[in-house]
C-alpha cells in the first residue's frame, strides 16, 4: 500500500466519521468546484465534490494535501461527496490578492517546503524573507533551494547571502535542468513525507518536478530575455507521487505572497533581529533613536544590514495591517450573523 502520510492522529480524528460509514481520502487535485481524492481504503482515485455546508465551517473547503471524510456515491465506485475536512497538521496559506481579508490555503499537511529561487535575475533576498515568514507560519520546515547553479558566476556568494537571511533553514544550490546536486534533496523526499514547492514563475519548479519524478510530468517554459520573468507552466495545484515514495505538491508560480496569519513565523524568519531586540534597554524599543538599542548598534557595527532591518519593519507593519483587517472582517461577519438571526425570528 502506498504511504500517503496517514498517521495515528488522523485515525483518531477519523473515528467518528468512520462510525457513520464515511471513508478517508487525501486531496490530490483541486479543480474548480471538484476534487480528485486518493482513497486510503481502496488505494484508488475518486472524483469528488464538497458539500456546500463546508464553506461555513472553521476549515472551509478542502485544499491540496487535506485529509477528508467522504461518502461514496450510490452505485458508483469512483464518485463521492466530501462531508468533512480532518484537522490539519500544517497549513501553507496567504491572504488573497486585493483588499478583502480572506485566506487562501495553498497546501495542507505539508512536512517541508522547498522555497525555490533562481540564481539569475530571480534572486531576491527581500522576497526570500517574505516566503520564509509564510513557511514558518505554516508549521512546515523550510528548505531554501537555489536553482540554476550552472548559470551563476558565483554560487557560493549567493549561498552565503541566502544563509544570512534564513537563520534556522537549510540552504542548498542545485541545477535541476542540468541534474546537478539533486541528491542533496533526498533527505526530505522520504516515503510518506509531503513536500511543497514555492517560488516565482520561471524559477524552475516544473523542471525540478520532472527531474525528481524521472519523467516529463510538467511542461516547461523559457524565461523571457527582456525581464527574466518566467511564464506559468503549472496552472493548477496537484499532489504527485515520486519514485522515492515522497509526495510532492506542485504549485503555480507566484508574483507576490501577501501575509495572512499573525501567529508565530516572523520570529523564526527574523530570529537574528528578534535576538538583538531582546537585548535593547526598552522592551518597546522601535530601534530608531532610543538609547542602548542593540539593534541599531548592530547596524552601526555592520553585523546587521540596514536592508535586513528595513525588511523586518515592513513585514511587521504588514502583519499589523492584516491583524486589523481580520479583526474588522470578523466584526462584520458577527454583525451579519446577528442580523440574519433577527430577521429569521
Amino acid at each position: 500500500m502506498v504511504d500517503l502520510g496517514w498517521g495515528v492522529d488522523l485515525a483518531e480524528s477519523m473515528a467518528a466519521h468512520a462510525a457513520r460509514g464515511l471513508r478517508a481520502g487525501r486531496v490530490a487535485v483541486q479543480h474548480r468546484g471538484a476534487y480528485t481524492l486518493w482513497s486510503l481504503e481502496e488505494a484508488s482515485e475518486i472524483e469528488a465534490v464538497a458539500k456546500r455546508a463546508l464553506e461555513r465551517t472553521e476549515l472551509g473547503f478542502p485544499a491540496i494535501g487535506d485529509w477528508v471524510a467522504y461518502a461514496p456515491a450510490a452505485g458508483s465506485s469512483d464518485r463521492a461527496r466530501i462531508e468533512a475536512v480532518l484537522p490539519r497538521r500544517t497549513k501553507l496559506s496567504r491572504k488573497v490578492p486585493g483588499a478583502k481579508a480572506e485566506e487562501q490555503v495553498v497546501a495542507a499537511n505539508v512536512d517541508t517546503v522547498f522555497v525555490m529561487m533562481g540564481l539569475d535575475a530571480d534572486f531576491n533576498l527581500r522576497r526570500l524573507e517574505r516566503f520564509l515568514v509564510v513557511v514558518w507560519q505554516s508549521g512546515a520546515e523550510p528548505v531554501i533551494v537555489l536553482n540554476k547553479i550552472d548559470l551563476s558566476p558565483d554560487p557560493e556568494a549567493s549561498l552565503a547571502e541566502a544563509s544570512k537571511v534564513a537563520p534556522g533553514a537549510t540552504v542548498i544550490a542545485v541545477g535541476s535542468k542540468a541534474r546537478i546536486g539533486l541528491d542533496r534533496l533526498a533527505g526530505w523526499l522520504r516515503p510518506g513525507r509531503t513536500v511543497a514547492l514555492l517560488g516565482s514563475s520561471g524559477v524552475g519548479k516544473s523542471t525540478l518536478v520532472n527531474a525528481l519524478a524521472g519523467e516529463e510530468l510538467q511542461a516547461t517554459g523559457e524565461v523571457r530575455e527582456s525581464d527574466q520573468r518566467g511564464q506559468h507552466t503549472t496552472s493548477f495545484r496537484r499532489l504527485l507521487r515520486l519514485p522515492s515514495g515522497a509526495l510532492l505538491v506542485d504549485n503555480p508560480g507566484v508574483r507576490e505572497v501577501q501575509l495572512w496569519t499573525v501567529a508565530i513565523g516572523d520570529e523564526e524568519a527574523f530570529s537574528d533581529v528578534e535576538a538583538l531586540a531582546a537585548q535593547c534597554r526598552f522592551s518597546d524599543c522601535r530601534h530608531e533613536n532610543e538609547p542602548e538599542c542593540a539593534v541599531r548598534a548592530a547596524v552601526e557595527h555592520g553585523t546587521l544590514k540596514e536592508k535586513r532591518l528595513s525588511s523586518w519593519r515592513t513585514l511587521q507593519e504588514e502583519l499589523r495591517r492584516v491583524a486589523s483587517r481580520r479583526k474588522e472582517h470578523d466584526r462584520l461577519e458577527e454583525s451579519r450573523k446577528w442580523r440574519k438571526r433577527s430577521e429569521e425570528r
